[in-house]
């Protein structure tokens, strides 16, 4: 039985590492065809060769001759060929134990081939699989907010250091600066929507990712709250009319867009020798109706803000209406308070 076995499984090929990835690369220049192209071409599903793509696997003999031959060029002479099943005779060495090869001779391979299993896996998933209703494949819930301040205080840290994707939503803030500020976030994030947020350091841009991967969040963000997907400056987003329209929630969505997008700085000058410093509020957004639309928020809330000469930047000047901001306004970027206390 062993041996019928071995006549039906494919001895496989095993290359150094990177050269099975350029094999593959350079038939597919040879024969000047896409990637799903070349799948069809050689017979196999394009995720079975993504996974020799990226050397998850081994690919069987015969494919690599047929890879060879159509695409005419040469194999690699610096590689294994293995019998299939190989890996029986290695785990008993391991064990120190020869049990597995006596199974193996007497009953075959158990499980049999794992590229069979994982083809015929495919074939049923493509055909029936993805359209069954299982736990599997069913989006995660989230609890789903009412409107609220707290709501749209998370709008506008998304419309300002956020970005909502294919499969997550994401906010990212400074690790030093804002990391006390991030913890406000998760929590925020937490309480409103009950999810696992994720946390990840990117030490080449001082950066920390907060996200949540949950695809009924990016719906509701979406399809509820009024916020896009993709590059928000390319679609030159602006606050949801739902926030707009509501005095309170408009308050609380500038308060996360400046505590993200904003800043606090001193402004110093000299006047007859005398020197003197003050505080100054900068926010720097690259999509005009956003802009607009804080500029119209903060001019409703009694401040005098201005547009800069760039239009990108809208200022806060006088000592009064610093106090007006952060009386109105407030803030919970810890950064922010420190600044303005010092």
């Amino acid at each position: 039985m062993a041996e019928s076995l071995k006549r039906k499984y494919e001895r496989r090929v095993f290359f150094p590492f990177g050269e099975q990835e350029r094999f593959l690369s350079r038939a597919r220049k040879k024969l000047n065809l896409s990637w799903t192209l070349f799948a069809k071409k050689i017979k196999v599903h394009k995720r079975t060769l993504n996974d020799w793509k990226r050397e998850a696997y081994s690919m069987p003999l015969d494919r690599v001759y047929k890879i060879s031959k159509t695409a005419k060029i040469k194999v690699p002479k610096n590689i294994k060929i293995k019998e299939p099943f190989w890996y029986v005779y290695k785990g008993s060495k391991i064990g120190g134990k020869f049990g597995a090869i006596a199974c193996f001779k007497k009953y075959g391979s158990y499980g049999g081939d794992p590229e069979y299993r994982k083809k015929k896996w495919r074939e049923w998933w493509e055909r029936e699989g993805k359209y069954k209703s299982n736990v599997i494949s069913a989006p995660k819930s989230i609890k789903k907010p009412v409107f609220s301040e707290k709501l749209a205080e998370f709008v506008g840290i998304i419309l300002g250091d956020g970005s909502i994707g294919k499969n997550q939503v994401s906010i990212t803030l400074h690790s030093k600066d804002d990391k006390k500020y991030g913890e406000f976030v998760v929590s925020l994030m937490k309480n409103l929507f009950n999810a696992h947020v994720g946390i990840h350091h990117r030490k080449d841009f001082n950066a920390t990712n907060y996200n949540i991967s949950r695809v009924e969040l990016i719906r509701f963000c979406t399809e509820k709250l009024g916020l896009k997907q993709g590059n928000k400056v390319k679609q030159q987003v602006d606050i949801p009319d739902w926030i707009k329209n509501n005095n309170k929630y408009s308050i609380a969505c500038v308060k996360g867009l400046i505590d993200t997008d904003g800043c606090i700085f001193n402004h110093s000058y000299k006047v007859n020798n005398k020197e003197y410093s003050y505080k100054k509020l900068s926010f720097t957004n690259h999509s005009y109706p956003l802009r607009k639309s804080v500029f119209n928020i903060l001019k409703y809330n009694g401040l005098n803000p201005r547009f800069v000469k760039t239009k990108e930047d809208i200022r806060l000047d006088s000592i009064i209406d610093m106090q007006k901001y952060f009386k109105i306004f407030g803030s919970h970027n810890p950064k922010h308070l420190k600044k303005i206390k010092n």
